[in-house]
């Protein structure tokens, strides 16, 4: 049991677990942002300007169901909600890939502002350095 524990431990510390779990906690937290933004900023206007009509409150309502002389509630096929979920999508997707967009957007600006660095010459290998050595002294000697 406690290899199981090790293994387990071992899986669960590596550094690519815990970036995912911190993206995934940011990510949960960024979408409630990105859904209020959507639906307290930016659906409000765009229901004003359609005429005050409310996606989620359009449905289809079934007939109720007299069964064995008990009645059962009628039930709804809320369109209306699934099209303000549609529209609430297309809208976070739409933020997200501005949001993106701005961001790529400053990353190629900063990566245009870094000097072109030169590359170094390759560091001479041992062979290389003693045929130097060599080279030198018999320069020495004729001179």
């Amino acid at each position: 049991m406690s290899k199981f524990l090790n293994e387990f431990k071992q899986f669960a510390m590596r550094g690519n677990v815990l970036d995912m779990a911190v993206g995934v906690i940011i990510g949960g937290a960024f979408g409630k942002i990105v859904s209020s933004v959507v639906d307290d900023i930016i659906m409000p206007p765009i229901g004003w300007l359609i005429g005050g009509v409310n996606f989620a409150d359009l449905k289809v309502t079934l007939p109720s169901v007299n069964v064995a002389g008990e009645e059962f509630k009628a039930a709804t096929i809320n369109y209306g909600n699934f099209l303000q979920t549609t529209f609430n999508f297309l809208i976070v997707a739409f933020c997200i890939f501005m949001l993106i967009k701005v961001v790529n957007k400053i990353t190629a600006k900063k990566e245009e502002e870094k000097p072109a660095e030169t590359p170094k010459a390759p560091e001479p290998s041992n062979e290389e350095k003693l045929l130097m050595e060599i080279r030198d002294l018999l320069k020495e000697k004729k001179a």
